[in-house]
């Protein structure tokens, strides 16, 4: 693992402060860059892929490596203010979303209360940019006992059909494409958008998470990388053979998103994002792209991006009940 320089640390401090609701926003304030004045809100909601672990890692390296100020936002136990993924009825502290340029997501199955969904709700339709890992195509999964003014947004719904992850990501939750835990993947150039700005340096994208079922892509998407499956779950295994690569699911795609209001918003969308995957250089490299796209600085795009990591990243292996217990959010703040 890499750790940066001394003066990198001098560039960036982190803050956490108490908020309505007992939120502890986790604050990671920018240093010289080119994001330098945009602000990025990072929703960390999951109980399999460790977003806890992989979304604080990826802020700390827009903050410093690029001057964006990043606040992270987790799933907390609201009686210890303690990071619990499992909790999915509580993401305080989602006013500050009103303040955001970028949200960059990774949620599954959150089930909100309106007091918070209000906030995300407004955000999406305001037209600003969003970035979604992952699970972040079933972000939400509200009680079906009670009467939500945000039922719509529900992976389930039919009404405005596979919900948010559907009609704003571009696609919902369908099915593991490879085999969960045994087929790893390689993400593939889509050769006809190879000069893309947002694959800018970026080459060599694996995980060990599977590669999902696509079968809903809007026609305005543009897919970035496929996802080719492969045999097993280490980079050098080779392709699966037959119909799962032939032809190889979407794994990261653009397009735009208009909402009730008429606004139109910048959107990025990856079926990767567990936490190992974000071990992949490649990977975080262009996630960090799509940060400058979506948020009006793709002429700045560098032609391969810092992407080390800021301290160690140790991340755990995907699975549920593998969160670390007892951890707030202050305690992930940078040592400076």
């Amino acid at each position: 693992m890499k750790s940066f320089l001394a003066s990198a640390f001098l560039a960036a401090f982190v803050v956490a402060w108490p908020s309505g609701g007992g939120a502890r926003p986790l604050v990671y304030e920018g240093g010289d860059g080119p994001g330098k004045g945009k602000h990025i809100v990072f929703l960390a909601g999951d109980e399999e892929y460790r977003s806890e672990e992989g979304l604080p890692m990826m802020a700390k390296i827009l903050a410093v490596r690029h001057g964006f100020k990043c606040t992270v936002l987790f799933s907390l136990d609201p009686r210890e203010g303690t990071i619990d993924p499992v909790v999915t009825t509580n993401l305080p502290g989602m006013e500050v979303l009103r303040e955001a340029d970028l949200c960059f997501m990774k949620l599954r199955f959150r089930d909100l209360p309106d007091d918070q969904m209000r906030h995300f709700v407004d955000y999406v339709e305001s037209g600003h940019p969003l970035i979604g890992l992952r699970t972040s195509t079933h972000a939400f999964a509200f009680n079906q006992h009670k009467q939500s003014p945000y039922a719509k947004y529900d992976w389930r719904n039919r009404d405005w059909p596979g919900g948010f992850g559907q009609q704003v990501l571009g696609e919902t939750w369908v099915n593991h494409h490879g085999s969960h835990g045994k087929e790893s993947t390689r993400g593939v150039v889509n050769e006809k958008v190879r000069e893309h700005p947002m694959l800018r340096g970026v080459t060599d994208v694996w995980g060990p998470s599977d590669v999902y079922t696509v079968a809903h892509l809007p026609a305005d998407a543009t897919v970035l990388l496929f996802g080719q499956v492969l045999t097993g779950m280490k980079p050098s295994d080779p392709p699966v053979s037959g119909a799962k690569n032939t032809p190889m699911m979407p794994l990261a795609w653009f397009r735009n998103y208009t909402g009730a209001k008429g606004n139109t918003s910048k959107v990025f969308t990856t079926t990767m994002g567990a936490s190992v995957d974000l071990e992949s250089e490649g990977l975080r490299r262009l996630l960090v792209n799509a940060c400058y796209w979506a948020a009006g600085l793709q002429d700045k795009i560098p032609e391969r991006a810092d992407v080390s990591y800021v301290g160690d990243y140790q991340p755990t292996f995907f699975g549920f009940g593998k969160f670390k217990p007892g951890v707030k959010p202050e305690d992930l703040r940078l040592n400076r």
